[in-house]
């Protein structure tokens, strides 16, 4: 059986590496043109998909790259209470922890046979045993999984479904080397999160590996266009973060402080999730993983469900060699109920984010009487 799997993210060579551990073979095409085109974002935290980790013949690896100390967490109100904080024992068990995107996915890359990964393949169709793509060339599989994101191009095979925006709009910048450009802030900032919330809105600063601190500033029941509207004027990084201030009124110094900290990167994301619940008629030839058959508010759950994803569908195929329809309708099954229970959760979180006590909320939720 040929397996082609487009998108080289968590689920894609979860996928491939537990294939390799029972012989199977596979090939995953991914659009960058090589693991280090473009930076792979911030942290992950890592809890359920140890399981699929472990599947993977990977854990131990993988605690050696993750970070204990990244499971503190300090949880704030914009006038400055200190709501909660939470400082993680140097021995406690690494329930939660904290790894940096890109170094999960060279650890994955890494297990993989020199070959597995092709570079610079953008997914154009498939179709009839065929995938092409853009550079204009093709392969044939019997099996096509479509692991490449949000914003799937591998999805409309099986689904009409669309991602939808979820009224939360992010802006994402960071202080590089923070530990020496700027000790106070580090010492604030802490190991972990740093979490300030209210009024519709919240800042979450995170330590990376890197010494970088990312710093995502939320704004919760916007529109779509809301980016267009803003005033933020995303060329002009300087401009930029004073309009943040400016958009964050009442907020105690200490956390403008950070933003006017940051370097010149400025990013947005608009948030967008699929249906609870989402499922289609099984096919013989095509499936999905990971955001592209599931994307939920990014509150912890996507990167661990699409591991589990990529460890279940091996493993499903790895007992059915003979019979793969029977493997996919085996995986997907298994698979849209534990992630429809996440995306439930998930979006039960991001309506408490948006609550106007959403910081009094969130306390009652990590510390529950």
């Amino acid at each position: 059986m040929t397996i082609a799997i487009v998108g080289a993210g968590p689920g894609g060579l979860a996928l491939a590496r537990v294939l390799h551990l029972h012989g199977i073979e596979s090939v995953v095409y991914e659009r960058e043109t090589s693991r280090d085109a473009r930076g792979q974002g911030g942290m992950l935290d890592i809890h359920s998909g140890q399981r699929a980790l472990r599947e993977a013949g990977l854990l131990d690896e993988f605690f050696a790259i993750a970070r204990g100390e990244g499971q503190d967490m300090r949880l704030l109100q914009p006038d400055g209470t200190l709501l909660l904080q939470e400082d993680t024992p140097d021995d406690a068990p690494m329930l939660r922890p904290e790894v940096d995107r890109a170094d999960l996915r060279d650890l994955l890359l890494n297990s993989l046979p020199a070959g597995t990964v092709r570079w610079g393949h953008a997914f154009e169709s498939a179709g009839d045993g065929v995938v092409r793509f853009a550079d204009g060339s093709s392969a044939e599989y019997d099996l096509l999984v479509g692991a490449d994101g949000a914003q799937s191009r591998v999805r409309p095979l099986v689904t009409d479904a669309r991602p939808e925006h979820t009224g939360q709009n992010v802006v994402e910048v960071g202080i590089p080397d923070i530990d020496r450009t700027h000790p106070d802030l580090a010492a604030m900032v802490g190991r972990g999160t740093y979490w300030v919330i209210g009024g519709g809105r919240s800042l979450a600063a995170q330590r990376n590996g890197d010494g970088r601190v990312r710093i995502g500033i939320s704004f919760y029941n916007t529109a779509e266009d809301w980016f267009a509207k803003s005033g933020i004027p995303f060329e002009d990084p300087a401009a930029a973060r004073a309009r943040l201030i400016e958009l964050l009124p009442g907020w105690d110094a200490r956390f403008t402080a950070l933003i006017e900290a940051c370097d010149d990167t400025v990013a947005r994301r608009s948030m967008t999730t699929l249906p609870i619940g989402l499922t289609w008629p099984s096919r013989p030839d095509v499936t999905l993983l990971g955001d592209a058959a599931h994307l939920m508010p990014a509150v912890g759950e996507g990167a661990n469900q699409a591991l589990i994803d990529g460890a279940a569908l091996g493993l499903a195929l790895a007992a059915h060699p003979d019979d793969h329809p029977a493997a996919i309708k085996e995986y997907e099954r298994e698979m849209f109920d534990r992630t429809s229970a996440a995306a439930r959760m998930s979006a039960d979180m991001q309506q408490l984010l948006r609550s106007p006590d959403a910081a009094q909320r969130l306390l009652e939720f990590f510390q529950p009487s």
